[in-house]
C-alpha cells in the first residue's frame, strides 16, 4: 500500500528523479534520495507544506532538485527504476535518509547542518539531514 497518492507517471517521475540524482551512489543511494522525496510529500512542515503529490515534490520552487534542470533528468525511468521507486512509495526506509528531507553531495566532509536541519549521515556521496521531531512530526 502507497504512503503518497502516486499514478504511474508519478511513479516513473520518481524513478527519473532518483536515477538523476544518485545513479553513481547504486541502487542503495538512489532508494535515500527517494526516502527524501517521499519524505517531502509526507512532510506538512518547514518548507513543504503545500507539496502534495511525487510531481510538486519534484518540481518544487524553490527547494527542488538541481537534477531537474539537467537532461539526464528527461530520459525515460527503465523497469528496474521503477521497481526501486515503487518500494520508497510503499514506504521502505533506508538509513540515514529515513525522515531526511534534504541531502547533497558536498566536496569534504558533510557539515553539522544544512538549512537548519542536523545530519544523520553519509552514503557514499550525498549527505542527509533530517529535522527535530518537534521541528516535524509528520514524516
Amino acid at each position: 500500500m502507497a504512503v503518497v497518492p502516486t499514478t504511474t507517471a508519478q511513479t516513473a517521475l520518481l524513478a527519473r528523479l532518483m536515477r538523476a540524482e544518485a545513479e553513481g551512489d547504486g541502487e542503495l543511494g538512489m532508494l535515500m534520495v527517494g526516502n527524501v522525496g517521499v519524505n517531502r510529500v509526507l512532510a506538512d512542515c518547514l518548507d513543504f507544506p503545500d507539496v502534495r503529490t511525487i510531481e510538486d515534490m519534484v518540481f518544487q520552487r524553490p527547494g527542488g532538485f538541481e537534477a531537474t534542470t539537467k537532461s539526464y533528468f528527461y530520459q525515460r525511468a527503465r523497469p528496474q527504476d521503477i521497481r526501486l521507486a515503487e518500494r520508497v512509495i510503499r514506504g521502505e526506509r533506508f538509513h540515514p535518509a529515513s525522515r531526511a528531507l534534504w541531502f547533497f553531495m558536498p566536496s569534504g566532509d558533510c557539515p553539522a547542518q544544512w538549512y537548519g536541519q542536523w545530519n544523520t549521515g553519509r552514503f557514499k556521496s550525498h549527505c542527509f539531514f533530517a529535522p527535530t521531531e518537534s521541528e516535524c512530526q509528520t514524516i
